[in-house]
């Protein structure tokens, strides 16, 4: 099998794989179409019972002692207003700015995180309060018979300051609120650090009263789904996955994507220790995480407001039980962040790297984390994501190297034996079984491994997939420029130089390769393919089209001088078609 053959075989594969993968999201589209579920098949948050997923809905606007209903009447709205507003308290650090109220994070804005390139353009918002786009992280205390703060209690701040800015030199800011109810007093602190995306949220409960008090705390991440995005296999957002996900007690990693099947295996009511809940987007996402020494339950649920649907998951518990005169705690933290996988490792929360989701396939993350490694450890030596990529593509050569050679090797000696090849398809004409048997016997004769030209390519198609996603998922490379041109290695070449030189790249790799005994139909459709492959490309996020620009330059290269090594004719000479005498007719 010849070099033309092979990139034949790569190119279609990586195409088909995509388009399959277009084809699938396209289908579950038909499958399931968007619409509205009518409002009144909103489902309630929680029965007295304490079954079911409390809704964060209403928290800090409809006073309850216990658990509340999952919505709250218009009726009282307006008449909360005023009061929620001023309950609310504004944070503002070096990364997060983040609108809280005691019951929830109404609004997170990461600061470091513009939009767009565009000047001026606004920080990249988690959290907000839009009700089309809603997005909240909300916590809260359900109890059988004791009074807690469920939704909508109301936390009052401890300290009159509503806006507090973390001052320079100052390493983090606590934020504490309060309720009270019949002998309890809960202090709610929000504790955010400098430099991070983690926030700490721990509860404080003293009982001052003659009774012991018993409730349950869950935490809860709430959200309408985003617009859908087109722009189809060379949009990255297209196949970034948005929905929840969370770590079992096992450790497993499981998700869960929005849409109409979200709840098509149940609301889960699965035990969790030492895990978390999350919801994920491209390049950002979301998470409580418990204390890793207490139980947990965690549980999906989805409901109908105003005509919109919204996608719930939370996690509930631990039981606290407070003697009279004494205090308890409960700590949990809260990310709500970029994907940036030296953060979430140095956070130490275990399994939260799984959530920059490189593939839904365990073998393809590890080798999508592999590369990930590779690429930020030659970002910290070269410092520029764009010579990082190049130096990933020089690291895999040298670790192909050897198949790369026995590549070579292979196809050396089968163009060496292509007239010989050539006598015997005119020998046996259409006589297929007495061909393959002559081939057979030939190869067998000669040591020729005819899938020698494959092994290569087998093991580059996993390697470029995985880069895809890396590519894809890698928020450190979001808005990350190279050179000149290049100022986002995350969306398309503006001006197409590097499609157009992947063109040429392919064009002298074409020419350079033996098409000595190649079928005339499948020689005039090579001639088109560097145009067809490189169209395809044309609009493929710039670092994956730099991925690939640089590989199929050090191929040439290579197959350039391995051609030298092993009597290859030179770029454009063509080779001989003088049969060879050996085979007698």
């Amino acid at each position: 099998m010849n070099q033309t053959r092979v990139f034949l075989i790569f190119a279609w594969l990586m195409v088909a794989t995509l388009l399959w993968m277009e084809w699938g999201k396209w289908k579950t589209a038909q499958d399931h179409p968007a619409t509205p579920v009518a409002a009144a098949t909103t489902t309630p948050a929680a029965d007295a019972g304490g079954s079911g997923v409390p809704s964060t809905e209403g928290l800090a606007t409809t006073p309850s002692p216990g658990t509340a209903a999952a919505t709250t009447a218009p009726a009282n709205s307006a008449a909360a207003a005023p009061a929620a507003a001023s309950t609310q308290v504004t944070v503002t650090t070096d990364t997060l700015k983040l609108v809280i109220d005691g019951s929830k994070v109404l609004r997170a804005q990461l600061l470091q995180y513009p939009q767009s390139r565009d000047p001026g353009a606004p920080p990249v918002e988690l959290f907000n309060q839009n009700p089309a786009q809603l997005y909240t992280a909300g916590l809260a205390w359900t109890s059988q018979g004791s009074a807690a703060p469920g939704p909508g209690a109301v936390f009052r701040p401890e300290q009159p300051q509503r806006d507090y800015v973390l001052a320079s030199g100052q390493d983090s800011l606590r934020i504490p609120f309060v309720w009270e109810g019949n002998g309890v007093r809960i202090v709610r602190t929000f504790t955010i650090t400098r430099g991070a995306y983690l926030v700490g949220v721990s509860d404080q409960v003293t009982n001052t009263g003659s009774a012991p008090w018993t409730a349950v705390i869950y935490r809860q991440l709430e959200r309408t789904p985003p617009p859908p995005v087109k722009g189809g296999i060379t949009n990255p957002h297209a196949f970034s996955l948005v929905g929840a996900a969370w770590r079992t007690a096992s450790g497993a990693y499981e998700r869960r994507k929005f849409g109409d099947d979200y709840l098509e295996d149940g609301k889960l009511n699965q035990d969790m220790k030492g895990g978390w809940i999350a919801m994920l987007e491209h390049h950002f996402l979301s998470a409580w995480v418990p204390d890793p020494q207490q139980p947990a339950l965690v549980s999906l649920d989805e409901r109908t407001v105003g005509g919109v649907r919204r996608y719930l998951v939370s996690e509930t518990g631990p039981s606290l039980t407070v003697a009279p005169g004494q205090t308890g705690t409960t700590d949990a933290r809260l990310w709500v962040g970029p994907k940036l996988v030296k953060a979430i490792k140095a956070s130490g929360i275990p399994g939260l790297d799984s959530a920059v989701d490189y593939s839904r396939f365990a073998p393809l993350a590890v080798i999508g984390s592999g590369l990930f490694w590779i690429l930020s450890h030659l970002h910290d030596l070269l410092g520029n994501w764009g010579w990082s990529i190049i130096g990933l593509v020089v690291v895999v050569k040298l670790v192909l190297f050897p198949l790369s050679s026995a590549q070579y090797k292979s196809m050396a000696k089968m163009r060496k034996f292509q007239p010989r090849m050539q006598q015997l398809k005119e020998r046996y004409g259409e006589d297929r079984a007495k061909l393959q048997q002559a081939m057979m016997e030939l190869y067998k004769k000669e040591k020729i491994n005819p899938m020698g030209g494959c092994l290569p390519i087998l093991v580059q198609m996993p390697i470029f997939l995985c880069l895809y996603w890396v590519l894809n998922e890698s928020v450190e490379l979001r808005q990350a420029p190279w050179i000149l041109w290049i100022h986002d290695l995350t969306a398309r070449d503006p001006y197409f130089i590097l499609p157009v030189l992947n063109v040429l790249v392919m064009w002298l790799t074409q020419k350079l390769s033996p098409t000595t005994g190649m079928d005339p139909t499948q020689a005039k459709m090579m001639q088109f393919m560097p145009l067809i492959f490189g169209a395809t490309m044309a609009f493929f996020p710039s670092g994956l089209v730099l991925y690939w620009v640089t590989n199929g330059s050090l191929g040439l290269l290579q197959q350039w001088w391995m051609g030298r090594v092993h009597g290859q004719p030179s770029l454009g000479k063509p080779e001989s078609d003088k049969p060879d005498k050996t085979v007698r007719k």
